[in-house]
């Protein structure tokens, strides 16, 4: 049992109701008090000399009622708290991982354009916070690729020359709470093209089998603590050539949860910040996406 909170963030929009719902769900799988925060931006504005309009108490606030209200009947026996904060959501919410175990949120929130498929805050969130932090997407994103086995999946990436071991662990704790397997997509360059000459493409010194069999290699090896760990938990590795986050979208459909790392600070690049394949997941995968941070002293 977890003494940390699941901490889901809402605004009143469907998006953050669906996010609720699935913090709901994993908080009780974790044994997790659950925090339901809403950061109101209200603009404290008035002229010299003239009274200060402050927000309403948390008390009466209709998106925490509203919260109430959907959770009534559901959440016996837990642990539950509401919190309202006023000010930047951007930056309160990935405050809020500071003293959360899981940090959950929509895709989009109120504001911005309709055709956005994820908003600034959750990206905010998701590239700052302290905690693991999952996105729930609308429904009814449609993804191309082969209909995976029937039954609950955890699906995470794997970098075989740059593998993040705070990633797998994240995935494999998930799938053992959900009872669900952990698909290992571990993306490979290909094909691969080497420069003779200016203008000039000469064939790779090795064929795929061989690259493909030196990732599942590579991969097993990053595995096999993991799976000391987690004993009951079925891991299989999926060596696939191309893109990543193509490979991990496609990996999405129909799948409980998509793990990706957040990408860790480098020397000319010191600011915390979402890679490539990161965002591109979040953009487009049809299941919840979690991104968790670097282990303390990675980053």
């Amino acid at each position: 049992m977890s003494t940390l909170p699941v901490v889901a963030a809402v605004d009143g929009s469907d998006d953050s109701r669906r996010a609720l719902d699935w913090a709901l769900d994993d908080a009780r799988r974790r044994g997790a008090p659950l925090r339901v925060a809403h950061v109101r931006q209200y603009a404290v504005w008035t002229q010299p000399g003239g009274p200060v309009v402050l927000p309403p108490p948390p008390d009466e606030d209709p998106v925490l009622d509203d919260a109430r209200a959907r959770l009534a009947g559901r959440a016996e026996g837990m642990d539950l708290e509401y919190v309202g904060l006023d000010g930047a959501a951007g930056a309160l919410l990935p405050e809020l991982g500071a003293e959360a175990e899981l940090l959950v949120l929509g895709s989009r929130g109120r504001g911005g354009f309709a055709s956005l498929l994820l908003g600034s805050n959750s990206l905010a969130t998701a590239r700052d916070a302290e905690c693991p932090v999952v996105v729930v997407p609308r429904p009814g994103r449609e993804v191309e690729g082969p209909q995976p086995e029937p039954g609950p999946r955890v699906v995470v990436g794997l970098k075989v020359d740059g593998p993040d071991d705070a990633a797998l662990d994240f995935a494999f704790t998930e799938a053992g709470l959900r009872g669900a397997r952990v698909q290992v997509v571990a993306a490979y360059p290909w094909p691969v093209q080497t420069w003779a000459a200016p203008g000039d493409l000469i064939a790779p010194p090795v064929d795929q089998e061989a690259v493909e069999h030196e990732t599942r290699t590579l991969a097993e090896g990053f595995l096999a603590p993991h799976r000391e760990r987690h004993p009951g938990v079925r891991a299989e590795i999926h060596p696939a050539p191309g893109d990543a986050a193509g490979r991990l979208v496609e990996a999405s459909k129909d799948a409980d949860l998509v793990v990706v790392g957040r990408h860790r600070r480098r020397l000319l690049a010191p600011v915390r910040m979402l890679g490539s394949v990161t965002q591109a997941v979040l953009l487009h995968a049809a299941s919840p996406v979690a991104v968790v941070p670097p282990k303390p002293g990675e980053e």
